[in-house]
């Protein structure tokens, strides 16, 4: 374990010792308030309107949930498609690029201490940028009634599913020593998941319940609504090991040969 964290270690300060972390960090932030202050925006003048019409039923039917936080966690995973692979890019291509991957390979480090290392050395920093994002929410509670326990199952979604992301970054990245070849083929991969059930509803049952199933939106829009459900914990928890699983294999090739 004492492995693992400490490639985790060198991972965060590899990093922040590197502009991409503060740009990335800075971009999603930027984003993720521009679409906060625009769905809060929306919310306002919808309550403006009820109120000005008198009509306390529609009043009554505007969620802070539903019109603010879940339209952002959604934006936000869209962003997060985008920057995930920014930062998984360099996890394996970097040490091949600088000639460190054979050194790292020779080394007492077992393979799987290797890739924990740099899953969760990108996963922790992926944490930092959802933390920083908790402002929006406690904004809302400061001033009004969100339901914790929803914005909660939201944030547990967005946590999961960009581990799932990272997941597929460090394997696209174990796979080639070019970083621009890995973040593209780790966005075309992601965008694939994220846009996979779109035909769900024209494809007929079976093939339709079957590509709704391996659509990351579909499990992450459950939980957004408040619904923490074994199947989606189980279909976010499959991908992440399935990712590690052939970044393992990947990377032991490479040290076989």
């Amino acid at each position: 374990m004492r492995n693992i964290l400490t490639i985790a270690g060198k991972e965060i300060r590899s990093l922040f010792v590197s502009p991409i972390a503060y740009v990335v960090l800075t971009g999603f932030l930027l984003l993720g308030g521009w679409f906060f202050f625009n769905l809060l925006f929306r919310f306002s003048s919808a309550v403006n309107f009820h109120t000005g019409m008198q009509n306390m039923d529609g009043l009554q039917s505007l969620n802070l949930n539903e019109y603010v936080m879940a339209p952002l966690l959604h934006n936000l995973t869209i962003v997060l498609v985008i920057m995930i692979p920014i930062i998984t890019m360099r996890a394996f291509a970097e040490e091949k690029r600088s000639g460190t991957y054979e050194l790292l390979l020779t080394s007492p480090l077992r393979v799987t201490e290797i890739v924990l290392g740099k899953f969760l050395g990108a996963v922790a920093f992926i944490a930092i940028m959802i933390l920083l994002t908790a402002i929006y929410p406690g904004i809302l509670l400061l001033f009004g009634n969100p339901e914790l326990g929803v914005v909660a199952a939201g944030y547990l979604g967005l946590f999961l599913l960009a581990a799932v992301f990272v997941s597929v970054g460090i394997l696209t990245s174990s796979l080639t020593e070019n970083q621009i070849v890995a973040a593209v083929t780790c966005f075309v991969i992601l965008l694939l998941l994220y846009v996979i059930s779109w035909p769900a509803e024209t494809a007929g049952l079976p093939l339709g319940d079957l590509l709704k199933y391996l659509s990351v939106t579909e499990h992450f829009s459950e939980m957004v609504k408040g619904l923490i459900d074994t199947r989606d914990l189980v279909y976010f928890l499959s991908l992440i090991v399935l990712g590690l699983f052939l970044t393992h294999r990947a990377v032991e090739a490479s040290r076989q040969s």
